[in-house]
């Protein structure tokens, strides 16, 4: 029987198998977030691109730190010496700054003692806090009873949860306390800034031995994603592309599919491949990946140029001269 599949004029437009999305179960949890927009459906592929180095980086510097999953995967997995993790939400910073300053186990002693309700969690988020583990532990409390984590303004408490457990649906104390005791192991290889991400990605622009994990918010394109699921979504896009030009170390930067982030791709002379994942619902979606040297995901589907389209000029008409 003959083979039915298509056979494309062009090398370009090769049919190539779309790998399946990741199983998050899979991948080890690490981070202490609900992080809305996380990463840790990308974990194997940034694995598979340390791997791929011929040298070891020094650090890892993720200019977006978030919930941090994919720095923490790095220590954790000793892929990197050390790594600096960037984040310029307070609310966040005050979690990770509290991890490095050795105060992991507080945190985790706090969650196992807290008896959770939602007039308990009212009550704690509503005093003023000074110390950052204060503030931190806050901040641990509405991500994990905020509407999917998130911290943004205007997000408020789950309803229904899980099998209509509400704020209770999230909140496990002995796994979050495991997470936050398992952090003091890496907490003196990490460096923490509260702080503009594309200053400290010009700072480290000339380093050789570093690397850049780059997922920034997706509001390309007029994208309302991020300005939902963020306190601090605006980025100047362009300027973002313009700096990761011209870094010498290499990265990874994930987006969402999205044209205008193609097109900037195209214009810096970028590379780009679709990964799959599935969202917070259920849905299968692609991502971009966009870096300088892609060819260690050729078994991965490219984003390719579309096609051009010619229009065909109709004949000139001769003009008749009369002599």
């Amino acid at each position: 029987m003959r083979d039915a599949r298509q056979t494309f004029l062009f090398a370009d437009f090769e049919e190539k198998a779309s790998p399946k999305p990741v199983n998050v179960a899979s991948v080890p949890q690490r981070s202490p977030f609900r992080y809305p927009g996380g990463k840790t459906w990308f974990v194997p592929t940034f694995r598979e691109w340390l791997k791929n180095k011929s040298l070891r980086p020094r650090l890892l510097v993720e200019p977006f730190a978030g919930g941090g999953i994919i720095s923490l995967t790095a220590l954790f997995e000793n892929l990197v010496d050390t790594v600096l993790m960037v984040e310029l939400d307070e609310e966040i910073a005050a979690v990770w700054q509290s991890i490095v300053a050795g105060e992991a186990r507080w945190l985790a002693k706090r969650i196992l003692e807290f008896d959770l309700t939602k007039e308990a969690v009212i009550t704690e988020i509503s005093k003023k806090r000074r110390s950052a583990r204060e503030r931190a532990f806050q901040t641990i409390l509405k991500n994990r009873t905020f509407h999917g984590g998130i911290l943004a303004e205007g997000s408020g408490f789950l309803k229904y949860g899980e099998n209509g457990k509400g704020v209770l649906s999230r909140w496990y104390p002995r796994t979050l306390a495991k997470r936050f005791e398992n952090l003091e192991l890496v907490a003196d290889r990490i460096e923490f800034r509260c702080s503009d991400g594309l200053d400290v990605l010009q700072e480290f622009a000339s380093a050789l031995d570093v690397v850049f994990f780059i997922d920034p918010p997706y509001t390309a394109g007029g994208k309302k994603a991020g300005k939902r699921l963020y306190r601090y979504f605006e980025l100047d896009h362009e300027k973002l592309f313009s700096i990761c030009e011209k870094l010498k170390g290499d990265f990874l930067i994930t987006y969402d599919n999205a044209d205008e982030v193609k097109a900037l791709a195209r214009e810096h002379k970028l590379q780009m491949r679709l990964m799959p994942m599935t969202n917070t619902h259920h849905a299968k979606m692609e991502e971009l990946v966009i870096g300088k040297d892609l060819s260690w995901m050729d078994a991965f589907p490219a984003v390719h140029e579309p096609p051009a389209s010619y229009v065909r000029s109709k004949k000139r008409r001769r003009c008749k001269v009369n002599h």
